[in-house]
């Protein structure tokens, strides 16, 4: 397992208990129409995006926020001259949830079963 896989394992296994009450968000952020693309920020810092919906999971450091993709394009997070290739990877989120993990000096989207 590399260095990079770490956060991302530890991430799965801290957010398992919570993935029921993710979906659930997920699915009132799509059933309301806020928006077509909801992302979960996983992070460890403070930041100032999304509606925070877990303050570290599990006793742990992670921690996480509700955001669409038109907040991280707002943002700057996502180029508007990418949205046509992250649309195109972007999983259906009735059955993955979007997860944008924040570690370190690094930032990727990981996409996790319902």
């Amino acid at each position: 397992m590399t260095s990079e896989e770490v956060p991302y394992t530890q991430v799965k296994t801290v957010l398992q208990p919570f993935i029921p009450a993710l979906g659930q968000a997920a699915d009132v952020i799509l059933d309301q129409e806020v928006s077509a693309y909801p992302v979960f920020i996983v992070h460890q810092a403070m930041l100032s995006m999304g509606i925070p919906l877990i303050e570290n999971a599990a006793e742990s450091e992670w921690s996480v926020n509700a955001s669409t993709l038109e907040e991280l394009v707002t943002k700057q997070i996502v180029q508007e001259d990418k949205l046509d290739v992250f649309r195109q990877v972007y999983k259906d989120p009735r059955t993955f949830l979007c997860l944008l993990v924040i570690a370190d000096s690094s930032a990727d989207f990981v996409f996790l079963p319902r």
